[in-house]
């Protein structure tokens, strides 16, 4: 294994992680009603993709 030389600093070891972090995912509002949804997903509330309904869903 790699032993380093020398000891590398915080803002090194924190400059190299400043990609380490979950991407929040991108929600929008389902134009159909109004839920809020993840981008390229059904609706979970009506079951709307795009203008057009993919899942049939039963209305209380």
């Amino acid at each position: 294994m790699a032993h380093p030389k020398h000891r590398h600093s915080k803002s090194r070891r924190d400059l190299r992680r400043t990609h380490d972090f979950a991407a929040v995912p991108t929600l929008f509002t389902c134009p159909n009603c109004g839920a809020t949804v993840m981008y390229h997903h059904v609706c979970p509330q009506c079951g709307y993709y795009r203008g057009r309904q993919i899942i049939e869903k039963k209305t209380e």
